[in-house]
């Protein structure tokens, strides 16, 4: 093990650092953010992310951890993401586009090979969506549950699940996505008097508050703009099939569509990705992640493909009334996704570092050697029936000291 991290310059580049198994990459990323540094670090995927965010919190807990995970839907799905992950991806974006961390302290985002290269919304949608409550203060009901209703909450007549929200009277219940228990807020006329938990079961309180803070829990805002705007690009992508279309028609509504996340493109002016919101950060990555992302922007291909010839065999919704089946009409990868050339050119704006959990061969060019080792699992030691585990534990830990 090194007696100091490697340093990390920001020359734009690719090099590999060698010698960095799990939970050595922890170590150097913390430490790295520890000098005031904003990192992007892309996993391979979701189990690895969150294993990820325990090694740096248990080594560098004070060194801010933002994860950004992928939606847990296949490429052109029919269902919706979980409303959980929707509210961390857009919690995030949110704190990501606002003010960024205090002079010299350091911040870590960590996300997925199927996250970085999904397009997200341009960084105006999000700031400043955080909005702050405190007691004493004042709202505009009418505004809130507007905001409320856009950015992804459901109105409901008693709040008991994450993205709920209702309004009786002076009392206004909301339940934050990520949040241990939802919040009830005591109102006279606009000032809020009392901000309380309570039991999602029981309704019953369960503490006073004297503030609490609130994000968007969905990266799809559906307001009068948006709206406007997916039905003038929906025409213009299917001018002979968009009469009847029970997506169409449930946005023109301004209702909420199962599965609606998928056309995203539709409802923004360009999306962006999750490299403009942390433009000057360094990049570093997972081992295998680029083969992980030669297999991402396969599936994502093949089920494009399959959506798009299901929907060129199928008659426009008009001609099948309006008891027909609802016919998938997929945006094109490049409208939701990056390719290969423009995850090539974001890596290549700025430093990127590979970790192998492999030794650096001698000689190497852009290979750098962070001296870490990969410590035995004793595998081969589980499997035989012959051999004591606990004697072989105390032979190496012997041999280590």
């Amino acid at each position: 093990m090194p007696d100091s991290p490697l340093p990390l310059d920001t020359k734009p580049g690719a090099l590999v650092v060698a010698g960095a198994p799990e939970g050595a990459d922890a170590l150097l990323l913390g430490a790295w953010a520890a000098e005031g540094r904003t990192l992007l670090h892309v996993a391979r995927d979701d189990a690895r992310l969150y294993r990820l965010i325990d090694h740096l919190r248990f080594f560098h807990p004070g060194v801010e951890t933002l994860a950004f995970p992928a939606w847990d839907t296949l490429p052109y799905d029919r269902v919706s993401p979980n409303v959980e992950i929707m509210a961390d991806r857009a919690s995030v974006l949110a704190k990501l586009a606002g003010a960024g961390p205090a002079e010299g302290q350091g911040r870590i985002v960590i996300t997925t090979v199927s996250a970085i290269l999904q397009r997200v919304p341009p960084r105006t949608v999000f700031a400043g969506t955080t909005l702050s409550f405190r007691r004493g203060g004042t709202l505009d009901l009418e505004k809130l549950t507007g905001f409320l209703t856009a950015h992804g909450f459901n109105r409901t007549g008693t709040v008991r699940e994450p993205g709920e929200f209702a309004v009786r009277g002076g009392l206004l219940d909301m339940f934050p996505p990520g949040a241990a228990e939802p919040v009830r807020l005591d109102l006279f006329g606009q000032s809020i008097e009392s901000i309380r938990g309570f039991d999602p079961l029981t309704q019953k309180t369960t503490g006073t508050r004297e503030s609490f803070a609130l994000a968007p829990v969905s990266e799809l805002v559906l307001d009068e703009t948006r709206i406007t705007l997916f039905r003038e690009r929906y025409r213009q992508a299917h001018p002979q099939a968009w009469r009847g279309d029970p997506l169409y028609e449930a946005v023109s509504a301004g209702q909420r569509f199962i599965g609606m996340e998928q056309w995203l493109p539709h409802f923004y002016d360009g999306l962006e990705t999750l490299f403009h919101y942390l433009p000057a950060a360094a990049v570093t990555m997972d081992h295998q992640v680029e083969q992980a992302v030669e297999a991402r922007l396969e599936l994502i291909a093949d089920y494009y493909e399959a959506r798009r010839s299901m929907a060129a065999g199928s008659k426009p919704a008009a001609e099948k009334g309006s008891g027909g089946e609802f016919v998938y009409r997929p945006v094109p990868p490049g409208s939701l996704y990056l390719d290969k050339a423009e995850w090539k050119a974001r890596l290549g704006e700025r430093r990127v570092a590979a970790f192998s959990p492999f030794a650096a061969p001698a000689g190497a060019a852009g290979v750098i050697d962070a001296g870490f080792r990969q410590a035995p699992d004793f595998s081969a030691a589980r499997n035989q029936g012959d051999v004591n585990l606990f004697d072989e534990v105390r032979k190496t830990l012997a041999r280590y000291a």
